[in-house]
């Protein structure tokens, strides 16, 4: 169990710090690939909703899904015809998330029993987050860039963090290899 724990995180390790360069060294590869992604995401999406419009018994649902197959399509479509648009848009729409959830934090940090410490984390996280959605409303161009390079900063701690992890996994592995070796 150890050695292929060890193992499932060294390869997360190397490949979340293979990502993590790709994103800091190109971030408008990383851009475009969130593009990408989200168009299949939109055609697949296309593909259930139909799926669902006619084995649907009633004629409501039907139309339903059938326009929300259209509007996945129309989706897919821009996105792979103007990328570019879709990138501001995506990074438009982490702003509003951002915006939302900092205002959430913030408004648990008023609401909240807890501690003084954890009612401040809370406030400041909110801060941070409706910053961050500040930021990217005013500069979407620069904020979808920005994006894929935090990204790529997080792909790299994470696939440290995962080697770090790999290692003492692995070393704990040889430790009770080496403990059962003795008993026996």
């Amino acid at each position: 169990m150890f050695q292929s724990l060890s193992r499932s995180l060294l390869w997360r390790g190397l490949l979340a710090i293979a990502v993590g360069v790709i994103a800091i060294v190109w971030p408008g590869v990383t851009v475009a690939a969130v593009v990408v992604i989200f168009a299949i995401a939109a055609f697949t999406d296309a593909v259930i909703q139909a799926s669902r419009a006619f084995s649907s018994e009633t004629a409501g649902p039907v139309v339903g899904h059938l326009v929300l197959g259209v509007v996945d399509v129309a989706a897919g479509v821009v996105a792979i015809a103007w990328p570019g648009i879709t990138a501001y848009a995506l990074t438009i729409w982490i702003g509003i998330w951002a915006v939302v959830s900092g205002v959430g934090e913030i408004a648990t940090a008023f609401a909240s029993d807890d501690t003084a410490g954890d009612r401040a984390l809370f406030g400041l996280t909110g801060l941070l987050s409706v910053a961050l959605g500040v930021v990217l409303f005013a500069r979407p161009d620069i904020g979808a860039v920005s994006l894929a390079q935090v990204f790529g900063l997080f792909s790299l701690a994470l696939g440290v963090s995962s080697l770090v992890v790999a290692a003492s996994t692995h070393r704990a592995d040889t430790q009770l290899e080496s403990n059962a070796g003795s008993v026996a």
